[in-house]
């Protein structure tokens, strides 16, 4: 079984993405997107959204990331994406799924799935903008206000020359709301010839048996899963070898509680407002809380703190280190 850490604008950053595959049992990863409207980004932009470019397209533990282009514009997204390639990612995806309405509103991410041939347009651009053996993929949603041409914009995408495809298992309409509509996924699944990853409301690894056993597809995305449970690609990993039984998840909180020290650690160092600092650790722990009691307690200690001093001491005691 192979286990893939979705993209998720303002949540799965750098940060945390480092922190989670140190969790173990995640595969691959994808980055949060990078925006391309009309011109040709500096390399900065590139690495200031993807660092691991600067460690070989890899985390810290080795996890290989792929660097996702969110656009509209086959011809700048090709530009853009021929200067990624130069950088080292371990693979392009290209993003057809952001339900965001100020990306849709200019044409990008789900509100592609609206422009099948559009779809081909921009990944064959891509495609043949950057050196063969770079893998190219895409991620999309069943569709913008419904899933009437889901198979249609897979076989787009397919055509254009993907070699693989995540499809989270509802419409830009649907939003996050569940459930996840796995069994399209299946449909297509059988319309295309290139590998399929489901992607869409996997908390548990019952969750993950069953969108496996629904959808047809070997591979899984986890998205908030993984951030309200560290440990469950862990737990999803051992049930794929015959080691577990449906166990919620692969970690115990004394061993969460170490990585969020760690956590704290790289975000201080790399968002310098303090207010924002202490914003990025509680929303990791307002996630947490879906699995962890002591996360529900953590989070109410530190609610109203802003100070980092006074939070770090508060979450990890008074030897902690000071943000």
């Amino acid at each position: 079984m192979t286990l893939l850490l979705a993209p998720m604008e303002g949540l799965l950053d750098f940060t945390l993405r480092d922190i989670l595959t140190r969790a173990g049992g995640i595969d691959r990863c994808v980055s949060e997107f990078i925006r391309v409207t009309g011109t040709l980004l500096p390399e900065r932009v590139f690495t200031r959204i993807v660092p691991e470019l600067l460690n070989g397209g890899r985390t810290r533990v080795g996890v290989p990331v792929h660097a996702q282009l969110l656009g509209s514009d086959p011809v700048c997204l090709a530009e853009n994406a021929a200067r990624l390639a130069a950088l080292g990612p371990a693979g392009i995806d290209l993003n057809f799924g952001c339900p965001a309405k100020v990306v849709n509103r200019h044409g990008g991410g789900a509100a592609l799935l609206q422009d099948p041939e559009l779809l081909g347009r921009i990944v064959a651009a891509v495609r043949h903008a950057v050196p063969a053996p770079l893998p190219v993929s895409a991620k999309m949603r069943l569709g913008f206000d419904d899933d009437a041409r889901a198979v249609e914009c897979a076989q787009a995408i397919a055509g254009g020359g993907a070699g693989e495809l995540v499809v989270h298992a509802r419409t830009r309409a649907h939003g996050y709301r569940p459930p996840a509509y796995w069994e399209r996924i299946a449909d297509i699944r059988c319309a295309i010839d290139i590998p399929v990853i489901a992607n869409g409301e996997i908390w548990t690894v019952d969750d993950a048996l069953r969108c496996r056993a629904v959808s047809g597809c070997h591979a899984l995305m986890l998205g908030r899963g993984a951030v309200a449970d560290p440990g469950l690609a862990l737990a999803i990993a051992a049930q794929g070898r015959g080691e577990g039984a449906g166990a919620p998840g692969g970690l115990a909180w004394p061993a969460v509680l170490p990585l969020l020290r760690e956590f704290w650690a790289l975000v201080a160092v790399h968002i310098a407002l303090p207010r924002h600092r202490a914003g990025r650790l509680k929303q990791w722990l307002h996630y947490l809380r879906r699995r962890y009691p002591e996360a529900e307690l953590a989070y109410a200690a530190v609610r109203t703190l802003e100070d980092p001093q006074v939070l770090s001491q508060r979450l990890f005691g008074p030897d902690a280190a000071r943000a």
